[in-house]
């Protein structure tokens, strides 16, 4: 799984950085943050969106089964979602970088987005945590990197547009 996303024009964007700190505008420079950061938004915003709207079905019950209330009251997909984030770098290896922090999860879903966008879509996991049972639930495969997909070309247009500002201001 693709576990981050990175828009860097590596050529532009370092010779912008450097410029930005050559000039010593504090104010630039964070108005080159937040602009990147704004272009980034939309790719967390989907990214979110992708995962609370995500099906996942169940393979149906065998005859005789008893099903049950979850053991958890914690939302899988909302859990998930909420710890898409977004980093931004105007130094070193400047861009923006749209992630699943992985700590903010609670301990069993750590793995979880990995196994949610894997290639053939299936979570396996435990009945209520019953080791000799196992449940198979499929979901839409390589999620991620479909809503990746979706957003690229509109963040580069957005970011060589940013760039191009900038550039413009330090001339």
């Amino acid at each position: 799984m693709t576990r981050s996303v990175q828009i860097i024009g590596t050529g532009q964007l370092l010779e912008l950085s450097r410029r930005l700190k050559a000039a010593g505008g504090p104010r630039l420079k964070a108005n080159f943050a937040r602009r990147i950061r704004h272009a980034a938004e939309p790719l967390a915003t989907g990214m979110q969106q992708t995962i609370r709207s995500l099906p996942i079905k169940a393979d149906p019950r065998k005859a005789g089964k008893r099903g049950g209330p979850s053991p958890t009251t914690r939302p899988l997909r909302a859990t998930v979602a909420g710890a898409v984030r977004t980093s931004i770098r105007t130094s070193g290896n400047p861009g923006a970088r749209v992630w699943i922090d992985r700590a903010s999860l609670p301990l069993d879903l750590r793995d979880m987005p990995s196994t949610m966008n894997s290639a053939n879509g299936r979570i396996r996991h435990q009945v209520f945590g019953n080791r000799k049972r196992w449940h198979n639930n499929w979901t839409t495969p390589l999620w991620w990197e479909k809503t990746v997909r979706a957003h690229q070309p509109r963040m580069e247009r957005e970011v060589a547009r940013v760039v191009d500002d900038v550039k413009n201001d330090l001339s």
